[in-house]
């Protein structure tokens, strides 16, 4: 395939100071002198994202912030009523108003627990799970798909999977689907000018050079690096900032199959939690909660700026020329060569990298992205983020953060009461959500071994990580899940910085979290 490189959007890493760490139980932080943090605006959403809303929804300001807020409450009960439904979870997606949560469910008995939630029941044939499935064999068999077919997604709204082909070519879409063995009644076909391809540019933004050649930009700071598009490089490929100073090299690509990419950076480079808004800010990122189908979504980029509209579908394949790229999300926003690689947001929460798309923003087009918390969760990673962000164990002195609480941790009510350490802390957690401790930060040891435990919220389950920072990035040595409502840890570890993840597998509430190392 063309491996040139081209121009992306998104986050250039910015340099900034180091940080320190010291013996348990004091713990490591950024220095705040060289801490540089984005603008504050009401509940966490940037004026930026209201202005860009506001012009391409057609909405007052007033009318942004309230569906950003809407969505917010949305995102948190469609992955409670996920978990609650099962297997008769049929999807969800806003009203074209963005104020109306629709919720899919195959047994019509199941309607009463989604109207309590707030939302509005829709009966269905299938499942989500289903749906999933029978894309699955179309995947299986895309390999027989002809050009005239552009792609195909699972459509939660109609309940079905649908395949995309040009102008037309129902035909060949049909014979397609026919031959992937999928149901005749979970497919449906449908036609539309699309011709997608990845976004490649030569043009500038906040860029970074690969191989002292093309330029790709930064799509968000993750702990030792960034997360870019898989189609900017290979792995040890190598980079350089906007200032030519040596950056980083390509960890970890993938494309196509998938459209993701990891840079670590050198110690001249620090992971900011913000990303540009090319327009003379930064806009921050406070988390990574997925939005749903009909979610607003905004997107910068260093061609055509930024620009929103809503998410269409999930679990989007696409045939680009250079080979099958799946597991996309699907947008109405419009894109063009060189905005390729970048950030995309909802309100303050990252959703993706660019991959690519069909159109452009004169006429309009669709664009699709690469989930950024697959791309976290396939690569153990942790997203820097405005609020909080983590910062890489150094060599040695600086400043410190305020000493750990040395009582024996207090469980909540009904978890173990035995699950004590030498420092103990309290977080919220919900599943699909994870927590750094101690406080985002890391922690250092001497070496021996270390012990942990984390009483979950009632009714919940949660896994417990502990990571080591291997020079370039923090990874897993150890991990447990709950039972009986604790998650307990035991490792013998070599001397060197680590720091805990609380990873939420089902429900929510508040945690406690006690450990004690040498």
């Amino acid at each position: 395939m063309d491996r040139r490189r081209m121009t992306a959007i998104g986050v250039l890493v910015a340099a900034a100071g180091t940080a320190a760490a010291v013996t348990l139980p004091s713990f490591a932080g950024e220095n705040p002198a060289t801490r540089r943090t984005a603008p504050a605006a009401s509940d966490g959403v940037a004026p930026e994202v209201l202005d860009a809303l506001s012009r391409d929804l057609s909405l007052t300001r007033d009318q942004a912030a309230r569906r950003l807020k809407t969505e917010r409450w949305a995102s948190g009960t469609v992955a409670k009523l996920r978990t609650e439904l099962g297997a008769d979870y049929g999807g969800s997606w806003l009203g074209a108003d963005g104020a109306t949560l629709n919720v899919a469910v195959a047994d019509p008995g199941q309607a009463a627990r989604v109207t309590a939630a707030g939302a509005v029941p829709k009966p269905v044939d299938r499942g989500v799970a289903e749906l999933d499935a029978v894309k699955t064999r179309l995947d299986a068999a895309g390999h027989d798909a002809t050009p005239d077919v552009a792609g195909w997604y699972v459509d939660v709204p109609t309940n079905s999977v649908v395949v995309v082909a040009q102008p037309g070519a129902e035909a060949a879409g049909r014979r397609f689907a026919e031959a992937s063995g999928a149901p005749a009644g979970a497919v449906r076909v449908r036609t539309a000018d699309e011709a997608p391809r990845p976004l490649f540019d030569v043009r500038g933004g906040d860029a970074y050079f690969i191989n002292d050649a093309g330029r790709c930009s930064v799509g968000f700071s993750v702990v030792g690096g960034f997360v870019t598009a898989g189609h900017c490089g290979r792995p040890g490929d190598r980079t350089t900032g906007a200032n030519r100073v040596a950056q980083g090299t390509f960890a970890a690509s993938s494309f196509p199959g998938d459209d993701w990419a990891v840079v670590e950076v050198n110690g001249q480079w620090t992971p900011q939690g913000v990303v540009n808004d090319f327009n003379g800010g930064t806009v921050p990122v406070n988390g990574s909660t997925e939005a749903p189908v009909g979610a607003s979504v905004c997107r910068s980029g260093s061609t055509t700026g930024t620009r929103c509209g809503v998410i269409q579908a999930k679990n989007a394949t696409v045939n680009y020329p250079e080979g099958t790229v799946t597991g996309l999300t699907r947008t109405n926003v419009c894109a063009e060569p060189g905005d390729s690689g970048g950030a995309w947001l909802s309100g303050d929460q990252a959703q993706g990298v660019t991959s690519g798309g069909s159109g452009d923003c004169t006429r309009g087009g669709v664009t699709f992205f690469q989930p950024v918390n697959e791309i976290l969760q396939r690569n153990n990673l942790t997203l820097v983020t405005a609020g909080a962000e983590p910062s890489a164990p150094p060599a040695g002195g600086g400043s410190t953060a305020p000493p750990a609480s040395t009582a024996p941790a207090t469980p909540p009510a009904g978890d173990a009461a035995d699950c004590t350490g030498q420092v103990s802390r309290t977080g919220r957690i919900a599943a699909g959500r994870a927590q750094v401790q101690p406080d985002g930060r890391f922690f250092r040891v001497s070496g021996g071994a270390q012990e942990a435990c984390v009483s979950a919220p009632a009714g919940a389950r949660v896994a417990l990580e502990l990571q080591r920072f291997t020079g370039a990035a923090f990874r897993t040595v150890a991990r447990a899940d709950s039972a009986d409502g604790v998650a307990r840890l035991t490792a013998d570890t070599p001397a060197g910085a680590y720091r805990y993840r609380v990873v939420g597998l089902a429900g929510a509430g508040e945690y406690t979290l006690a450990f004690s190392a040498r």
